[in-house]
């Protein structure tokens, strides 16, 4: 099976996504997945005014998946694993809402965590994703954080986000 890369605006489910991912392969002894989900507060202030009544997110269709592809095939290079699905939702959403959805196949439960969390922090700040939150205090693209650089470069990788 070859990795499944969807930009989608509907939601997905995590056991139909892990059951695909493991169908037919009896190598697979892990699966790592990561779930991302809208927050209903801004995680910096905590404040009232700050509070995320909905999120925006919005990409460019066919560079967004050429980008997730070397990402992956990034990671083939770094981990020994079998197979990745990345499901990313774009579109309006709520509070509470999927967003994102990293799983990898391996068979050792180290090389799958390796890969799932290389992955998600590649997509975090590579991959062609604009975010823009609605909040009492009116709607605001989401910057870039310096943690999720930080996180990016203890994989030896220095580059600024996309």
């Amino acid at each position: 099976m070859a990795s499944s890369i969807r930009i989608q605006t509907e939601d997905f489910d995590l056991s139909t996504e892990v059951a695909r991912l493991r169908e037919g392969d009896l190598r697979v002894g892990a699966v790592c997945a990561f779930v991302g989900t809208v927050r209903d507060m801004h995680a910096l202030t905590r404040k009232p005014e700050d509070e995320v009544q909905a999120m925006e997110l919005e990409h460019y269709p066919g560079m967004t998946e050429a980008s997730i592809a070397k990402m992956v095939a990034q990671a083939h290079q770094r981990f020994d694993f079998f197979d990745a699905v990345i499901v990313h939702r774009v579109g309006r959403l709520l509070p509470a809402d999927q967003i994102v959805l990293v799983a990898v196949s391996s068979a050792h439960r180290g090389e799958s965590y390796k890969a799932c969390e290389f992955l998600m922090d590649y997509l975090k700040t590579q991959a062609p994703f604009w975010k823009k939150e609605h909040t009492p205090a009116g709607a605001h693209w989401v910057d870039a954080r310096v943690s999720d650089d930080q996180a990016l470069a203890r994989w030896g990788l220095d580059m600024p986000n996309a």
